[in-house]
């Protein structure tokens, strides 16, 4: 990094999120991308996603989209209901 470059703060949507029962685990990354868990499945899902304000728009890496929106601290992703992990 030169000195005029300053790191950037990742987005704060950035993180783990999962549903309450945990099957489905999430992991937005700051690169703008995602890797989405099912079950005992690692990697079930991957992709990109963008945020524009609350709503997040998905592309796997097969092609398949879909999207998401923040509302108060929740991640509603299609039918799922996902809840930021604790660090």
């Amino acid at each position: 990094m030169t000195s005029n470059e300053t790191p950037r703060d990742p987005h704060p949507y950035v993180g783990m999120w999962v549903t309450a029962d945990g099957y489905i685990r999430q992991e937005l990354l700051p690169n703008g991308r995602y890797d989405e868990a099912r079950g005992n499945r690692p990697s079930a899902y991957t992709g990109s996603y963008t945020v524009t304000g609350n709503h997040l728009d998905y592309v796997d890496d097969t092609g398949f989209t879909a999207t998401g929106d923040i509302r108060d601290g929740v991640l509603y992703h299609e039918h799922l209901v996902l809840y930021r992990e604790a660090d």
